[in-house]
């Protein structure tokens, strides 16, 4: 194992820590830290990769707290978009598209941190608005989290559910998205040799988070995704 292999395997754990703790937030921790060390051609479709049996994992977990009621409009819309999000990486500067959601994560995290009471989205369009946005993000750049945060929160979602339902969205996600790098022929030799340090990384990531949550009150709970958010969307922002 050398210094790239010790690199990729740590940001692993970084990730997949995150996403148990928080239910979201792998990728925009993943890819910016892979970018670096491998380059976005073997860090996007890695991701992509290593997502599905962690996302498996989360579910089976916390699956007493998912309500498929709740999310299978938002998969539905997702899914629908996540072709559009292919098409749109040609059409748009990547820098735009990320700038626009880092001051969407910013704005949106202090606006929920000063304010006491967050806008309840009660009409249907709203699961449609917000499940197409995350599966564009998802299809064009990894990183459908974001959308789908902000519908959970504002549908007061418990920290359990919260992580259960986020979990089935982000797995229907993955495999459209892994399709897609599988498809395109993404899915390389150098690809698959970094998962032979991916994956154990991985599985310590998710098992110290799963171990680690249930130790964190609802309350504290949100404050570490809003943290997270103004963290990530201020990456973003800053390029």
């Amino acid at each position: 194992m050398n210094g790239m292999d010790i690199l990729v395997a740590l940001a692993m754990f970084v990730a997949a820590f995150t996403q148990a703790v928080t239910g979201f937030g792998s990728a925009l921790v993943a890819m910016p830290l892979l970018s670096q060390v491998v380059g976005v051609k073997i860090g996007a479709p890695l991701v992509a990769i290593v997502s599905l049996p962690m996302n498996v994992s989360l579910l089976l977990v916390q699956r007493q707290a998912f309500r498929w009621r709740a999310v299978w409009q938002l998969i539905l819309a997702a899914l629908a978009a996540i072709p559009f999000g292919i098409l749109l990486v040609g059409a748009l500067p990547e820098r735009i598209v990320l700038f626009g959601l880092g001051a969407l994560l910013v704005g949106y995290a202090v606006y929920a941190w000063v304010t006491p009471h967050l806008p309840e989205l009660k009409h249907p369009v709203w699961i449609f608005v917000f499940g197409f946005a995350s599966g564009l993000l998802a299809g064009g750049y990894n990183v459908g989290g974001p959308p789908a945060v902000i519908y959970g929160a504002c549908k007061r979602w418990d920290a359990n559910a919260f992580r259960s339902n986020l979990q089935a969205l982000f797995l229907f996600e993955n495999f459209f998205v892994l399709g897609g790098h599988l498809v395109s022929g993404t899915v390389t030799a150098d690809v698959l040799n970094r998962l032979w340090y991916a994956l154990p990384a991985l599985g310590i990531g998710i098992a110290l988070g799963i171990a680690l949550d249930r130790f964190i009150p609802d309350a504290l709970f949100k404050k570490l995704v809003l943290v997270l958010l103004i963290a990530l969307g201020a990456r973003l922002l800053i390029g």
